[in-house]
């Protein structure tokens, strides 16, 4: 099995504009998530629709490819890339380029299901919460859960706190049960890739604005990896600020 990363990445952003390009102690964020991946898989690109960009990834001696401007989402991006590359990959992970502390764990997990089942379309990540998670942080809507079939397929993805345990205090809720963050890092095969980019959005997409219910709407299997390893997003100037703490703490990253 060939695997090909390819991690999008806009310089318009309405929180953080110019992120890619923002430094992490030293070094633009899209460096060092690039670098991370690629100690991992041989075939990397950034995919880009802006010049500064995909300068800046052929300055450090990584590969860009520039897109269009229109892609309303990063998979769509990643499709682009994966055709103009040429690439002979079988599955394509599509790595956000806002996570410079992605874990080998991490990509080892989202490969794993392609291995074990090669009838596997779609793969994705989830974490379980730990049992002493206060309710407010898993009703946080910008961290979506997900809950999972006995044989490792989402059932559902949702903003939401899913499932709701009844007659069972919220304070309590992680407790009781296995909750499941959802982690954005996907993997699909080239086909897969290629169906879902041209589907219609769905009502359930709409709905909570998760792209990938669209995939679940339309019938489609997403088997999950699961992951222990917490990483460090950065959405905002104030997370950038945080992961440069994070990094004083960790000298070896």
């Amino acid at each position: 099995m060939k695997y090909v990363a390819i991690i999008p990445a806009r310089y318009a952003s309405t929180r953080f504009p110019a992120k890619p390009l923002a430094l992490l102690n030293g070094k633009p964020i899209i460096q060092r998530v690039y670098e991370r991946v690629a100690e991992q898989l041989e075939e990397v690109y950034v995919a880009t629709d802006d010049d500064r960009i995909f300068s800046a990834v052929e300055q450090f001696g990584g590969k860009a490819i520039m897109t269009s401007t229109s892609h309303r989402s990063g998979t769509d991006r990643c499709r682009e890339a994966y055709e103009l590359s040429g690439s002979q990959a079988d599955v394509i992970i599509n790595v956000q380029g806002d996570e410079p502390f992605i874990q080998a764990s991490q990509l080892e997990a989202i490969r794993r299901p392609f291995e074990e089942d090669a009838a596997t379309d779609i793969a994705t990540l989830v974490m379980p919460f730990p049992a002493d998670t206060p309710f407010e942080t898993l009703a946080n809507p910008n961290s979506p859960k997900v809950v999972v079939s006995h044989n490792h397929r989402a059932l559902y993805f949702s903003r939401s706190v899913i499932p709701y345990l009844r007659g069972i205090e919220q304070e309590q809720w992680a407790a009781n049960h296995v909750f499941y963050k959802h982690i954005g890092l996907y993997a699909y095969t080239a086909e897969a890739l290629k169906r879902i980019t041209q589907m219609p959005v769905s009502s359930l997409e709409q709905a909570e604005s998760l792209e990938q219910l669209r995939w679940l709407q339309a019938g489609l299997d997403i088997r999950v990896g699961y992951t222990h390893a917490e990483t460090i997003g950065i959405d905002t100037p104030e997370d950038l600020a945080r992961a440069e703490e994070w990094l004083k703490s960790h000298t070896d990253k």
